[in-house]
């Protein structure tokens, strides 16, 4: 047996301390597992009372991208572990802090840097593991990016930030009229490095999945990857607006996917869950993005599975056992703000839970935009068609109002 991880009280000497180095809704569930297992939590976000502000110990307000600021508040507060929900983030510091073993970072400061921008993972899954991918170039100019679709991509395609998120800054081009805009969408979308894109070639698949995989410890130490059931999911505008699990799939390509998504894990290495977003058609698997962290789809866990992504996190990261096991076929929806303000309240609640086997998540953040994620609808069923259908009521009946103060 390996040595028992002794977890501390909160608020004292002994305290388990873990910085979130994110603070939306994602964070915030990590947070709420991690405190169900007695860690004291650290919130830290771009803007105020961001949701994971709302339930941590402590939360701070700084831009992750600087790596000073950043250091500084690791040394402030010299947490045990720091997990990067985010991308922007200085992760020259996170490898800094890893090196200097004040603390561990989540899975790995390498992983972090490798994932929190397009180029490093895709360059390490295409190049390195050799994972079958779409087409891909990089540009760093509007004329770099005409010549390389013209000469190379071909139409149609996707141009995205090599660092955002959510789908933010993503366009897909079917002409040679659309790419100035797709340059410009591009450069307001991403989060840190605003000259530089990625083009891919677009893959015709037949559905996407997330693939959450959990490498966590078992009783002598060593480190297990755990699969949970894949999740299929509906995009638009690459921001995910449903999942559902399981994603019914045949026995080759679950195998495949399952091989794709444990070798670059692997190399990634660490504890935590990841989420490997793939193609499908047929029998035929792509490797798409991997996220080093509990992903937006997995939402869906929080109704399907016996631990969430969220427990599941949490555990492994802290070095407890972890269970994969799927408990019913779940979905989810998003909930979108539908408006520009702040403050916004929620009308339809009570009907939404009217929904047979349906629940709510609304994430508390202070201000809504049309396409920002204000929540998400959960709804089990006897299958994911039906737990499809009441996900998606559950969400059209909750409307986004602007409060009168």
């Amino acid at each position: 047996m390996s040595k028992q991880l002794v977890l501390g009280t909160p608020l004292s000497p002994t305290a388990t301390k873990v910085m979130l180095l994110g603070g939306g809704e994602l964070g915030k569930e990590i947070i709420i597992a991690l405190q169900r297992l007695g860690v004291e939590t650290i919130a830290v976000d771009r803007y105020a009372n961001a949701p994971g502000h709302q339930v941590a110990h402590r939360a701070h307000v700084i831009n992750m991208a600087d790596g000073q600021a950043l250091r500084t508040l690791i040394e402030q507060e010299q947490p045990h572990i720091i997990v990067p929900e985010i991308e922007a983030i200085a992760t020259e510091v996170l490898v800094e802090i890893e090196q200097l073993e004040l603390a561990q970072v989540i899975p790995t400061a390498r992983a972090a840097q490798l994932t929190m921008n397009r180029e490093g993972i895709r360059r390490l899954a295409a190049e390195t593991l050799k994972l079958p991918t779409s087409s891909y170039a990089f540009a760093d100019s509007l004329g770099e990016l005409q010549s390389i679709i013209e000469d190379k991509i071909g139409y149609p395609c996707i141009v995205k930030p090599v660092m955002s998120s959510s789908g933010k800054g993503q366009s897909r081009i079917k002409d040679a009229s659309a790419i100035q805009s797709a340059w410009a969408n591009a450069a307001s979308g991403g989060r840190v490095d605003q000259g530089r894109v990625i083009v891919e070639g677009v893959v015709e698949f037949d559905y996407e999945i997330t693939q959450l995989i959990v490498r966590a410890k078992n009783s002598k130490g060593d480190i297990i990857t755990h699969f949970c059931e894949p999740i299929g999911h509906v995009q638009v505008h690459g921001d995910y607006v449903e999942s559902w699990q399981p994603q019914i799939m045949a026995p080759l390509a679950l195998e495949r996917a399952g091989n794709m998504a444990k070798k670059i894990t692997d190399n990634l290495g660490g504890l935590g869950i990841f989420g490997v977003e793939l193609f499908v058609k047929n029998d035929q698997v792509w490797f798409s993005e991997v996220s080093p962290r509990p992903h937006d789809t997995g939402m869906v866990t929080l109704c399907s599975q016996v631990q969430s992504e969220f427990d599941l996190h949490a555990r492994a990261i802290l070095g407890l056992p972890v269970d994969t096991t799927l408990h019913t076929p779940g979905a989810s929806a998003v909930i979108y703000g539908q408006m520009e303000a702040q403050g916004i309240a929620f009308s339809g609640v009570h009907e939404a839970l009217c929904v047979s086997q349906s629940d709510l998540r609304l994430f508390g953040k202070p201000e809504a935009f049309a396409r920002r994620r204000m929540g998400v609808a959960l709804a089990n069923g006897s299958d994911t068609d039906e737990a499809r259908i009441r996900a998606k009521l559950a969400a059209s009946r909750v409307k986004p109002i602007k409060t009168n103060s």
